[in-house]
């Protein structure tokens, strides 16, 4: 339908240059990427002080290494606006595991021969905004609001 491609190019769209974003990148952290993501799916959408409250507390060991790097965004984000009080001003927008490089190690087993082990790493990154609803990708997303609006519309045309 004609309608569908109007709404979808229609989304309200936030007017970034007067969003504050500010991002910290952890490289090559040696925790996998499996462990992290747990850690991290719970603080991605939160205020920044309640993140930093759960990391303190989360008995996950990688959860220190997260809360030194929210500090450090939240360190970013005040060095870009000076006026910024506080981290309860600020939102966990985007935080993302990615898989780092891939220590190999050789475990001896039986009859000579050797199994491999991998010792993973991960990259974090972290991604703090004063808009609750900021995303770097909002793009993509339209686009695909887009393409089920199309997919249920040629459905509703089969029926």
């Amino acid at each position: 339908m004609i309608g569908e491609h109007l709404v979808a190019s229609n989304l309200p769209k936030a007017d970034q240059s007067d969003v504050l974003v500010a991002k910290a990148v952890l490289r090559n952290i040696r925790s996998t990427p499996q462990k992290a993501r747990r850690v991290v799916n719970i603080i991605r959408g939160e205020r920044v002080d309640n993140a930093l409250v759960t990391l303190k507390f989360a008995p996950q060991e990688i959860g220190d290494d997260l809360y030194t790097l929210l500090n450090s965004a939240v360190a970013n984000a005040k060095q870009k606006n000076p006026s910024l009080r506080d981290a309860s001003e600020l939102w966990v927008s985007e935080a993302t595991v990615d898989e780092g490089f891939t220590l190999k190690r050789f475990r001896p087993r039986a009859q000579g021969r050797g199994f491999t082990i991998r010792k993973r790493t991960s990259t974090i990154t972290l991604t703090v905004s004063d808009d609750r609803g900021y995303r770097v990708n909002g793009q993509r997303k339209a686009a695909h609001v887009h393409k089920n609006a199309k997919k249920s519309a040629n459905e509703g045309k089969a029926n």
